[in-house]
């Protein structure tokens, strides 16, 4: 006959999928009945309508059968709002220091932070951003992103996500995509309006982004930049002054001279150049020659002009390597440079931070 202190040593290894904590460290398992080989039990949601409901069930379900349980029959409830507000303020206090700062800014944090950004748009910023978080993810780095392009997000829609993220008061449990933690201005306004704000209320978002979203244990965190030298960029170089950056351009010569202005902020500000992402590189025929649609030189001139390195040259994606997708195909000829790219980052950071 299976034991309460059995069932509850299977049940610690199972994780809300959100807050990525045990369901038994959450206190949401209740109310157990045991007959002989047979289980029944209560889990308590943090919302009524968890997404993410199916998944706790199997997993539940997988661990007891593990220790030998028959049948396993499961109901679910959801948290009082005292319950709620409980693990909110617990939540809360794990995300900040005393005096209110993001605990993940603390430099014991291990937490390293990169800010993609680029002198103009429509150079593949955020590609460069959705693919270099992907890449590390599938190297099992804990990963997230902050589309800190306040006026023009676009990684939700990027990286395929349809759902909001909850809400536990006010704080935000970031939706996962394709291994990545996501969170996004884009998620708060309705059909895709647009956001008119000026720099104090945008140094209050991006702060809220950091301080009120649960990322949990990260390695990274990637912030997608709007393009230029304003208000974000300068904040996030203040609130954040140990981020290193990622500058995109195209090898387009008026593309690489405006990205100059990004690089010079960056040496302003004290950031640390991680490198050059030269993307839209060339095309490769079918023959395996190169077109240069955009000419050539531009990121190495680029690299001259600011003293930094060309760390990766990003070609066209042909039509088959991404399924219609913003996020390519590991084994594609793009996935596998933008998987060299993430070891690369990862064999800087290791230098940069011993």
């Amino acid at each position: 006959m299976l034991t309460h202190e059995e069932i509850m040593k299977a049940l610690k290894h199972v994780e809300d999928p959100e807050l990525h904590k045990s369901i038994v460290d959450l206190n949401m398992v209740r109310n157990i009945e045991i007959d002989g080989a047979n289980v029944e039990l209560e889990v308590v949601l943090t919302i009524s309508g968890c997404p993410l409901k199916a998944r706790i069930k199997e997993d539940v379900e997988n661990s007891l059968k593990g220790i030998g349980a028959a049948e396993v029959s499961l109901t679910f409830g959801s948290m009082t709002p005292e319950e709620r507000a409980v693990l909110t303020k617990t939540l809360k206090q794990n995300a900040t220091t005393e005096t209110g700062m993001p605990s993940m800014l603390r430099p014991e944090s291990g937490v390293q932070f990169i800010a993609v950004t680029s002198g103009k748009g429509g150079v593949g910023k955020s590609t460069v951003t959705v693919n270099l978080a992907t890449a590390l993810a599938r190297m099992g780095k804990k990963v997230g992103i902050l589309d800190a392009d306040i006026y023009g997000f676009s990684i939700p829609a990027m990286m395929e996500v349809k759902q909001k993220p909850t809400m536990l008061d006010k704080t935000a449990i970031p939706v996962v995509s394709h291994g990545v933690k996501v969170m996004s201005m884009g998620f708060f306004t309705d059909n895709n309006n647009p956001v008119m704000w000026r720099g104090p209320m945008l140094n209050k978002w991006i702060q809220n982004f950091l301080a009120n979203t649960h990322w949990g244990d990260l390695d990274y965190l990637l912030l997608d930049l709007p393009p230029g030298t304003g208000d974000v960029a300068i904040d996030v170089a203040a609130m954040i002054p140990q981020a290193r950056e990622i500058i995109v351009t195209t090898p387009h010569n008026v593309a690489s001279y405006v990205a100059s202005r990004a690089g010079a902020m960056a040496k302003h500000t004290k950031h640390e150049v991680m490198g050059i992402v030269e993307n839209m590189s060339y095309y490769e025929e079918q023959d395996g020659s190169r077109n240069y649609l955009f000419g050539k030189g531009g990121g190495d001139m680029l690299a001259h002009r600011i003293g930094s390195e060309v760390i990766a040259r990003i070609p066209f994606a042909k039509r088959e390597e991404n399924n219609h997708s913003n996020v390519y195909d590991e084994d594609s000829l793009t996935g596998e440079m933008f998987t060299s790219l993430a070891q690369d980052v990862v064999h800087r950071g290791q230098i940069s931070y011993q």
